[in-house]
């Protein structure tokens, strides 16, 4: 009985020289890989990195430290990077947050899914109206002072409520829809 290393294959039967789809193995751990990153991407990355991003908005200054901001039509979450504020309408109420997470100052992000905010630096998660959920953070997210004028919203950035410091006039940072 012959031994496998006496064996010499006869490669002309599997000679693809004239086949058409000829691939190569380079071109093929490549199309293996391009599909493992699109696999990844798509369902096996963690939710918070595939949090679909809120809507940007830009308020207008009205004097002093105030920015204005259309109250949203509807429930979710707006952005002004420039201006660092997070307007979000839930549950017919209208809140200005700080961008930032009261931890350590980094952005917050919101997660559409789960209709949470969260801090990427250490995974502090809160509410839509603010409320801490878990993570590294003590305190909910800090609440600008807000009033209501016809449709505007209106965001006094010099007036920051922490809810650990002043508890009852971060509780009242809120306007109806």
């Amino acid at each position: 009985m012959p031994r496998f290393d006496d064996v010499t294959p006869d490669r002309s039967a599997h000679d693809c020289r004239g086949c058409a789809l000829r691939t190569g193995r380079r071109e093929f751990l490549g199309g293996v890989a391009t599909a493992l990153a699109a696999l990844a991407l798509e369902g096996l990355l963690p939710a918070e990195a595939r949090a679909l991003a809120a809507l940007d908005v830009r308020g207008v200054a009205s004097g002093g430290q105030e920015m204005r901001y259309p109250i949203p039509a509807s429930e979710g979450v707006s952005i002004d990077k420039k201006e660092g504020v997070i307007i979000a309408r839930h549950a017919g109420t209208v809140y200005a947050f700080a961008l930032t997470c009261p931890h350590q100052n980094t952005a917050l992000r919101w997660n559409e899914g789960s209709k949470t905010f969260f801090c990427t630096r250490h995974k502090s998660k809160y509410q839509p109206d603010g409320l801490f959920i878990s993570g590294r953070a003590t305190r909910a997210m800090d609440r600008f002072a807000v009033q209501k004028d016809g449709s505007t919203l209106v965001v006094k950035l010099d007036t920051l409520f922490e809810q650990d410091v002043d508890p009852a006039a971060w509780g009242a940072a809120h306007v109806a829809a």
